[in-house]
């Protein structure tokens, strides 16, 4: 059992877990760089239906989001310098922080890839064909056409993605990282307020990713100005297809009709 909770504690925390924000946030911005990257990647031979590339692709997706976060990072902390001995690179010294990027960035990429994909065959086939008939080539209908509506579909996807990434941070303490859970696990160890410690990291989560979700939904309402005018019935069209869209690429299902690059 830890110490008798004392609010003061709690207080003296938060200055000192906000002395690690900066790695939590070094490790959200270089996994959804590197996350999108990866994800265009293995997106496009899904789009394009390259027979090798997209078993390839398959395969990448079914690992990075069939198996849990936790493992992966134990995986690629131990395995990958073993089998880059293999060919002679060692990287027995690099920092632990190239290997949570790594990981997260691996894994945030297979999400990115079904969010794109699923976003770019959402948007009408036959809005394409129309641009084609009047002239558009194949990357003016993707810029004009495909991409404004694939972007609106795709920013409340994105949104949870961003915010499901800075929670699953926390765990990169388990490789000796230290950011804010490893600090608030540190602080609680030396004074035996454990609760105070959670609590205070609790908050600090919480303000982020509120801050987070309000600036993706300014982006998102930004994105949709054009729709309809302020109404209620702009709010209830808004309500309805959001939900749509959030039920589409939950599904993430075969595609059928959409809209290709």
């Amino acid at each position: 059992m830890g110490a008798p909770f004392d609010f003061s504690f709690m207080l003296s925390f938060l200055p000192k877990l906000l002395s690690t924000l900066g790695v939590t946030l070094l490790i959200v911005a270089g996994s959804l760089l590197m996350g999108m990257i990866v994800g265009f990647l293995i997106a496009l031979p899904r789009l394009y239906l390259i027979p090798v590339l997209n078993t390839f692709s398959k395969v990448y997706i079914s690992f990075f989001r069939g198996t849990p976060i936790l493992i992966q990072l134990f995986l690629f902390y131990y395995g990958l310098p073993e089998i880059l001995k293999l060919v002679h690179i060692d990287m027995s010294r690099a920092p632990v922080l190239v290997f949570v990027i790594l990981t997260y960035g691996l894994h945030t990429g297979a999400f990115m890839s079904e969010m794109i994909r699923a976003s770019v065959t959402a948007v009408d086939r036959g809005q394409v064909e129309a641009a084609y008939a009047m002239g558009m080539k194949g990357h003016q209908a993707f810029a004009r056409i495909v991409l404004p509506q694939a972007l609106v579909i795709a920013v409340p996807v994105f949104s949870n993605m961003v915010i499901a990434l800075l929670k699953d941070t926390s765990l990169a303490f388990t490789l000796g990282l230290m950011e804010m859970t490893g600090k608030a696990q540190t602080l609680g160890s030396i004074t035996q307020h454990f609760i105070e410690a959670y609590l205070a990291l609790a908050i600090i989560y919480l303000i982020i990713s509120f801050t987070l979700e309000k600036s993706l939904l300014l982006a998102e309402k930004r994105l949709m100005r054009h729709e309809l005018q302020d109404t209620p019935v702009r709010r209830r069209f808004w309500i309805h297809k959001k939900l749509s869209y959030r039920r589409m690429i939950a599904g993430m299902g075969p595609k059928k009709g959409g809209a290709e690059l």
